[in-house]
């Protein structure tokens, strides 16, 4: 299997936004946390290990689907 090309950008609109890898297999787990600042920019990468990734706190996440805002309020 090839996850060439299955990248996400995180960049943090905040201080102290959370990104935290989760692992594939029967028991999803964490397996690894990183904590960005205001500014910073992570690209993560989906792996044989890696089938998730959670962020906390403000951040634009790019896809190949498109840009998500976390954290933004839902007007109703």
């Amino acid at each position: 299997m090839s996850d060439q090309g299955n990248f996400i950008t995180i960049k943090a609109l905040e201080d102290g936004v959370n990104v935290i890898g989760l692992t594939r297999g029967t028991d999803t787990k964490f397996h690894h946390s990183e904590k960005l600042d205001k500014g910073e920019v992570m690209i993560a990468q989906f792996t044989e290990h890696t089938s998730a990734v959670k962020v906390r706190g403000k951040a634009s996440i790019l896809t190949a689907h498109g840009e998500v805002l976390s954290d933004e309020k839902i007007k109703k």
